[in-house]
């Protein structure tokens, strides 16, 4: 199903707004927003037509929002926006609400909202297929490794009490047997054997750019010569932040259209990487972060939420600034991504406001629109009528 432009989702009427969160500290007639919501800079109300969104875009939506319920109405939302309570209203109708009059539930249940100015940036991703084994074949294969056994959340020696919020959000981080917490290995590290004995292996990857990348979705399937499928999916990350080695190469001057230079997709940085391997592996190696997997099974990958995601409906966004669960409606100049998402997951490169990462399922199609999906445009959030109306006063 190719999205469809939201006919009345026009950049003109969302510049018709009111301000509902201050921008900066307290402001004359306008509330003080939570502490958490105040990073957003500003929460304005766009004037928007829900009713006339397309109704197979919105059934598809409804379907997913379902899913994140239980979700939405139990776990902290780190955004500030939202409380657990004000899902129960949208969830309830959710429930018994019928897919064919779809637009008439985000219509009646939803209050459009925008953050910041509301100018958003999306990617794309997808599930791949790489090749693989149980057991290792090669001294080039890849562990495919779980959490390891020392993974935790804990604070470091020398954090301030002031700057303590509790074990919750404490960075990802290594217990030594002493008790002390330090950073967790590193790329290189886990690629020079750290991990050996202390991480479960759930498998061999065969290709160790194709498992990079693999890393970089979140989730994937390993197909054994024999044909078995290992469908793998998100468990958790070593803590290191996330390097765009895309970001890297256009900055040397390894992207664009000029002579020698390669494709600004997902395929071209693979071609460099092939055609580099020394190189290659060195750019690979900034980028420190870690993913560790779980086997899975049932249906479709697992976002962080631990909901199954999919096809054109599910996005991935900051939990800081989107409220997991949340609706969200994309007008970009990639029209292939215009359309209503639903917050179901998150990434190491997904951070700030209004930026997305749109989930185009599996297979050669998903894979050619994920790797070149780089949109511009704007976003709208949708929040539970109470939270706005919260929000308002």
């Amino acid at each position: 199903m190719m999205r469809r432009l939201l006919p009345i989702f026009a950049l003109g009427l969302l510049a018709a707004c009111s301000r509902i969160i201050p921008e900066a500290g307290p402001q004359p007639g306008l509330p003080v927003a939570p502490a958490s919501a105040l990073q957003l800079g500003a929460v304005s109300l766009p004037a928007i037509g829900l009713g006339t969104i397309n109704p197979d875009d919105a059934s598809a939506a409804l379907s997913a929002f379902r899913t994140s319920c239980r979700v939405a109405t139990s776990r902290e939302d780190l955004s500030g926006l939202t409380n657990p309570s004000d899902w129960s209203v949208p969830c309830d109708a959710a429930a018994a609400w019928s897919d064919a009059r779809a637009p008439e539930f985000f219509a009646s249940q939803f209050t459009p909202v925008r953050v910041g100015e509301g100018t958003a940036f999306a990617t794309g991703y997808f599930e791949p297929e790489i090749l693989g084994n149980r057991t290792r074949r090669s001294a080039t294969d890849v562990p495919i490794y779980g959490v390891p056994n020392d993974l935790e959340r804990c604070w470091r020696d020398g954090t301030p009490e002031s700057e303590r919020e509790g074990e919750g959000r404490a960075p990802l981080s290594r217990r030594l047997p002493d008790g002390s917490c330090v950073p967790h290995f590193t790329r290189a590290e886990i690629e020079a054997g750290a991990l050996d004995g202390s991480a479960p292996v759930l498998g061999y990857a065969s290709d160790p750019i194709e498992f990079f990348f693999l890393q970089i979705q979140g989730s994937g399937r390993v197909r054994t010569p024999d044909g078995e499928i290992i469908r793998i999916g998100y468990d958790g990350q070593n803590g290191h932040g996330y390097t765009g080695i895309g970001g890297v190469m256009r900055t040397r001057g390894l992207l664009g259209d000029g002579p020698g230079q390669y494709a600004g997709s997902m395929q071209g940085i693979m071609q460099y990487l092939r055609e580099n391997p020394g190189d290659g592996a060195d750019l690979m190696r900034l980028n420190e972060s870690w993913v560790f997997f779980r086997e899975l099974t049932g249906e479709g990958p697992i976002g962080s939420i631990g909901v199954p995601v999919r096809r054109e409906s599910s996005v991935a966004v900051d939990p800081k600034f989107v409220p997991y669960g949340a609706p969200v409606l994309l007008d970009l100049d990639r029209t292939v991504a215009n359309g209503l998402w639903v917050a179901q997951d998150t990434g190491g490169a997904i951070r700030g406001p209004n930026r997305f990462d749109t989930f185009w399922g599996a297979g050669d199609q998903a894979r050619e629109i994920a790797g070149g999906m780089s949109g511009r445009g704007q976003a709208v959030i949708l929040l539970p009528n109470a939270a706005a109306a919260r929000l308002q006063r």
